[in-house]
């Protein structure tokens, strides 16, 4: 599975323990992995590299950390140990035809009781992974400088057919396949900067919705990582605003503000199954309430998928449209938060505010 590097290093420097196995990271100076929790002095971020899963660590030569056991979950629960491998497996291999019955084998488990225990500790179901694999293979395949063309990426990645292709490139690319081979030549994605009571703000969109709100501390950096997910899209200031931008920018202003606390906007995000169900449900919480990871779980039907849950809350990019601002830790505490905890703190603040006095 893909990471989002610049979320998994700020797990990292906030020690997110609600993290621990979504993904660890090596500080290749030590020659040690950790968990994203772990309580050892944080590393310079040019000596971490960033693993899906403790295999991948260990195959890159280095060792579990003896503070943080990054392996103790899998030594813990043996179950637990073979789904995890079952992934390894599925993320190699993610070219070849992947039954369900097929990877049952591969690990000794029945279809019934692989669906029930691969949901349970990954979040999501087999098929679910299996497409997110071939997805991040088909990607890699098409972003190479003289790769396959269109057709033949979609077949040596693992796809049967062209359709079965394109019934999943709308949601989880964003644009066609050949548009992503093109860095996303043929997209026009406008943006707007403005300063706001919790910093600097860029918001990006295409003529289907808002596809990127982030803060940040300069314009600069929140247009790389824009330019850096479309690097060849056509990406320009906001130039004459259409009257249905115009109305989403005075609807975030206005919640900015405290004025707006029940805010709908459309949003035009790539995202998997599982990211659109938890976002959908994240959209129905209250101004001014907040649920625990667990909460989310449950309230979604996968009691078991707290972590998971955490994951899509993470990785999102549409601050405050998709409010991933109102899950925290069963604790209480805040938990992480991909634009930081103090504007998470404010954003919390001003919504309970305003529904107590409005």
């Amino acid at each position: 599975m893909s990471l989002d590097l610049e979320l998994c290093w700020q797990g990292v420097v906030s020690r997110d323990a609600s993290q621990d196995g979504a993904f660890y990271y090596g500080v290749m100076t030590t020659g040690v992995f950790c968990r994203p929790g772990c309580s050892a002095r944080q590393p310079k971020r040019q000596n971490v590299r960033f693993y899906a899963t403790t295999g991948e660590a260990e195959r890159d030569g280095l060792r579990a950390c003896l503070k943080c056991h990054p392996l103790a979950l899998s030594a813990a629960d043996p179950l637990t140990g073979r789904i995890r491998g079952l992934c390894d497996y599925i993320d190699r291999h993610a070219d070849a035809a992947l039954t369900l019955a097929a990877l049952g084998r591969q690990i000794g488990l029945s279809t019934f009781h692989l669906q029930r225990a691969f949901r349970a500790i990954v979040g999501v179901s087999p098929k679910q992974y299996v497409d997110a694999a071939r997805m991040k293979r088909f990607q890699a395949l098409l972003r190479e400088p003289k790769g396959l063309d269109v057709t033949a990426s979609i077949f040596e990645a693992g796809y049967g057919s062209l359709s079965r292709l394109y019934e999943k490139t709308d949601r989880r690319l964003g644009m066609t396949p050949m548009e992503y081979r093109e860095g996303g030549k043929g997209v026009e994605i406008s943006w707007s900067a403005s300063e706001t009571p919790v910093g600097l703000m860029v918001v990006g969109a295409t003529d289907r919705g808002l596809a990127f709100i982030q803060f940040g501390d300069t314009e600069a950096a929140l247009l790389r990582a824009l330019e850096d997910q479309y690097p060849r899209a056509t990406i320009r200031p906001m130039g004459e605003p259409s009257a249905e931008f115009l109305e989403w920018m005075a609807g975030l202003n206005r919640y900015l503000a405290g004025h707006e606390p029940n805010l709908r906007l459309p949003v035009h995000v790539r995202a998997t199954s599982f990211q659109l169900t938890v976002w959908k449900y994240l959209q129905r919480i209250p101004a001014g309430a907040v649920n625990s990871y667990s909460e989310v779980a449950a309230a979604i039907g996968q009691p078991k998928a707290a972590r998971a849950v955490a994951r899509a809350c993470a990785s999102n990019s549409v601050a405050i449209a998709i409010p991933c601002h109102r899950v925290i830790r069963g604790s209480g505490e805040l938990g992480g938060y991909r634009w930081g905890l103090a504007r998470k703190r404010t954003l919390l603040d001003t919504e309970r505010t305003l529904t107590q006095t409005g």
